[in-house]
């Protein structure tokens, strides 16, 4: 018997989670309320809150969800990588996951922003599980790092380029730079090549 109400909790958290997921997506996280979660999946308001003190928690586990997936499978791929460029592509390879999934990648990015307003929750989005950490990428390309450039930087300019491209992405769907032939289009993979080269210009030896 607790067998059976246990595994129908972890149905119930499951439908509730994927419902919030496609609202999210749709009207955004501000505008979805726990009310309107729990009447898409056809559940009573107290079934949410047997797993979940707030909407807010709820989204900090959907995002800690999405990450671990999206993480396994760039982790599985780095332990055969044998250069920095492979590890560089693979980074960029798991940042593109992330994009592709283009409605929760802008819920996301709502979220933190709302998330700066509120104290408990900036703390919260500051821990390993929830976010992109430039520290993390560091790590990952610092035993390929063959100069003296510190691999923070790396993985700093990592960060920064891909949360800047993604604020403009979620105003438009892409943004344009003024070049000497006139306008050009910026979309991911021009960001990703300029990471790429970056890290591989300044990590790498020059050859004699």
């Amino acid at each position: 018997m607790a067998r059976k109400q246990q595994e129908k909790s972890l149905q119930t958290k499951k439908e509730l989670m994927e419902a919030a997921n496609e609202l999210f997506g749709k009207k955004g996280f501000v505008e979805t309320t726990v009310a309107e979660i729990t009447k898409y999946a056809g559940y009573a308001k107290g079934s949410f809150y047997r797993h979940w003190v707030s909407k807010d928690k709820l989204f900090l586990e959907i995002v800690e969800e999405k990450l671990t997936e999206y993480r396994n499978s760039r982790d599985d791929r780095l332990g055969k990588a044998e250069s920095l460029e492979e590890v560089m592509n693979i980074i960029w390879d798991f940042l593109e996951n992330i994009v592709r999934d283009q409605n929760w990648a802008k819920v996301f990015l709502e979220f933190t922003i709302y998330a700066s307003r509120v104290p408990e929750l900036r703390e919260d989005l500051s821990l390993s599980q929830y976010r992109l950490s430039e520290d993390v990428f560091a790590d990952l390309v610092r035993d390929f790092v063959e100069t003296d450039y510190p691999p923070e930087k790396i993985g700093a300019f990592n960060t920064v380029l891909f949360e800047g491209y993604m604020v403009r992405s979620s105003i438009e769907t892409g943004f344009m730079i003024q070049n000497n032939n006139g306008a050009g289009l910026i979309d991911f993979n021009d960001v990703r090549e300029a990471a790429v080269t970056l890290a591989l210009t300044n990590g790498l030896k020059k050859a004699e």
